[in-house]
């Protein structure tokens, strides 16, 4: 490798890390993945070992993190905060560990202090007579930012020690955001359409470096300390590092659970292999395990380098973020009709995984991303998450990168794709035919509540489409005894009972019918409720929104549902297959001013009933106009309590709503 390519390549690696490293610790905004940030970084220093020409006390290799920002005022530390030195296989664990031995000169075994990598930020706070006084950013390790009003408003962090602690205290350690709050609170950014975090490194990050400290208060921050800086020569501290975590416990500082003190450098892998098998458990995100040797003096003996410690590593995990190519975009469609966009990927190791499909969630999320195929994007793949595109590095885009366009039809059945205002999902509308949705809208067709066809299970279902008989809803009513006993575990006499079954299913009743269609969010209720409005099949197939929205319990979206699914022509013909199959029932009259006595009113029923059962008495309210609801609220008329009533009695009780007994109830129906 000629020298002018050496030079050419440190100066391109230079100004990348030098941009990587500003997005990263300034902006809050990384444009790659840490493990490809790693790979550069690690690129760089083998050159510049190898070619000791080049190097220069001005690289990335020799510094910490960036330079403090001049919107804040700036704090230099009295010792620096210096980074650690990684190592990704076991084998340069063994190399650190031959270091310190061939250092120390030693072959006795060396004791540790084990902690989890947090990948959160990492800050100075320094207490005077156990008041805090000051938080500082780590900043290029020398000089940091002045964050105190933003640092006391981390719940965890006690701004007042306990104990017998020292007169002056710099305490250093990791502020976080839990991931299921990052979770919330990137849902609710999302909803009010603010700005989500990337991760919850750069969440934590960002809510630091606000210049309203109230913003920061609002964000779900924790601290860890994992260290001391400088302390007061009062202090009377422990010689061990482990145990000196131990005593900032003992002053009110929050450490991590997780730390362990270990005797030899045969537990640290334990340590490693347990903490990373239980990773995704864990409260908080962790990219590895930081491994420190535990005795002060071995520390002080050991010394530094240039940005770390000699006696400290931080072992990495497997990266859970890495850098492709998005190949395409394939669109799938889920057993209850929505259709997801999976991207296809160059082949790619994330966590010890080859990927090659991510979810791209969604059509709003590929407009957020702004992602096109062609693009080189971040996956993330953590356990058992299945890998999702987060990010494209935009600077790397393709003059061929081309626009992703979300189908209007669907991908399996050719039905009209529906996305209703206000979701984010769009869906099939074709229920009745569509193959993805097929085993499903079966199983829903044949329930107890719906056609109600006694032993025509699950798994019979799943065997009648696997073998292609079905196809929609009306093939169940071409079935024949002689085909079903020619399936495994299934005889004559069986077959018999579930061709009679189909057959007895075809005397039912509109709104069963209607709830068998199995048309969103149309339940029972719903289903009951149009029966009684339209009184016919024809009138409600004909209906439009204005007149669906007349129906009681039935707003826009619920009507948007039941409008599109009677205009996609396959429904249509399914319907009219049932209907000449034999499908009826009798007809239906909407409730009179006589019967619909009830009408306005909400029951719940709960406990067991003597003389009918739960469903007859919700069939019967229903009848005369009333809605059953599941649960109680201030709005319930009154909780009809049989035997055995539970909690749903207590809060009737607790609210103040009337409960009333199975008389009550009799005297109700005959009203």
């Amino acid at each position: 490798m000629s020298d002018l390519f050496v030079a050419a390549r440190v100066h391109e690696l230079r100004e990348l890390l030098t941009r990587y490293n500003q997005e990263y610790y300034e902006l809050d905004q990384p444009s790659v993945p840490d493990a490809e940030y790693d790979r550069l970084f690690r690129e760089l220093q083998q050159l510049e070992t190898d070619h000791p020409q080049f190097r220069s006390g001005s690289s990335p290799t020799q510094k910490v993190g960036g330079k403090a920002l001049q919107v804040f005022a700036q704090v230099a530390h009295e010792a620096p905060m210096l980074s650690l030195d990684n190592a990704f296989e076991d084998s340069e664990f063994n190399a650190f560990v031959e270091r310190i031995r061939s250092r120390l000169d030693t072959d006795q075994a060396i004791a540790f202090c084990c902690e989890p990598k947090l990948d959160g930020a990492a800050v100075s706070v320094l207490y005077e007579a156990g008041q805090l006084v000051r938080g500082a950013t780590r900043g290029d390790g020398q000089t940091g930012e002045d964050i105190t009003e933003n640092v006391r408003t981390i719940r965890n962090l006690p701004l007042q020690l306990q104990g017998d602690f020292p007169q002056r205290l710099e305490v250093r350690g990791e502020v976080f955001m839990p991931v299921h709050a990052f979770a919330e609170y990137n849902q609710q950014a999302l909803a009010q359409g603010d700005k989500v975090f990337a991760n919850p490194r750069n969440a934590a990050a960002g809510s630091l470096r606000q210049l309203d400290s109230s913003i920061t208060a609002k964000r779900p921050l924790h601290f860890y300390a994992y260290g001391m800086g400088v302390v007061s020569a009062d202090a009377q501290l422990a010689d061990s590092h482990y145990q000196r975590l131990q005593q900032l416990k003992g002053w009110g500082l929050p450490i991590s659970d997780e730390v362990r003190r270990v005797e030899a450098e045969g537990e640290c892998r334990d340590y490693y292999q347990d903490i990373l098998k239980r990773r995704e458990q864990l409260r908080y995100e962790i990219d590895g395990v930081v491994l420190k040797v535990d005795a002060l003096k071995l520390q002080a003996d050991l010394g530094f380098v240039a940005r770390a410690p000699r006696w400290a590593i931080a072992w990495k995990f497997p990266a859970q973020e890495e850098l492709t190519q998005l190949l395409g975009v394939d669109f799938q469609v889920g057993r209850t009709g929505a259709i997801t966009p999976v991207a296809r990927l160059a082949p790619i190791a994330v966590a010890g995984v080859v990927v090659s499909n991510a979810t791209l969630h969604n059509a709003d999320e590929i407009v957020r991303l702004e992602v096109k195929i062609g693009d080189t994007v971040v996956i993330r793949r953590a356990g058992d998450v299945i890998p999702q595109v987060v990010s494209v590095v935009f600077d790397r885009r393709p003059a061929d990168a081309t626009e992703i366009i979300f189908p209007s039809h669907c991908p399996q059945c050719g039905s009209h794709v529906e996305r209703s205002e206000g979701e984010a999902v769009a869906r099939c509308t074709g229920g009745l035919i569509c193959a993805a949705q097929r085993k499903e809208a079966l199983k829903h067709f044949a329930s107890r509540k719906a056609m109600d066809i006694d032993g025509l299970g699950d798994k019979l279902i799943e065997q009648l489409v696997d073998k292609q008989w079905l196809k929609s809803p009306a093939d169940l009513y071409r079935l024949s005894a002689r085909e079903l006993a020619y399936l495994p575990r299934m005889g004559e006499k069986s077959a018999e009972n579930i061709i009679a079954a189909i057959a007895a299913s075809k005397q039912t009743t509109l709104p069963r019918f209607l709830y068998a269609l199995g048309i969103r969010e149309v339940g029972e209720a719903t289903a009951l409720n149009l029966a009684q409005h339209f009184a016919s099949l024809p009138a409600l197939q004909q209906a439009d929104m204005a007149a669906l929205e007349q129906v009681q319990d039935v707003g826009q979206v619920v009507a948007s549902h039941i409008y599109q699914f009677f205009r996609e022509p396959h429904n249509q013909q399914v319907i009219d297959q049932l209907l000449q199959l034999g499908i009826s029932w009798p007809a239906i009259a909407a409730p009179s001013a006589q019967t619909a006595t009830l009408t306005g009113q909400t029951y719940v029923l709960t406990g067991t009933l003597v003389t009918m059962t739960r469903d007859e008495a919700k069939q019967a309210l229903q009848a005369r106009g009333a809605k059953v609801a599941g649960s109680v609220s201030a709005k319930t008329t009154a909780v009809i309590a049989g035997d055995n009533a539970g909690s749903k009695l207590a809060k009737a009780e607790q609210l103040g709503v009337a409960v009333l007994n199975e008389d009550d109830l009799a005297q109700l129906l005959t009203q």
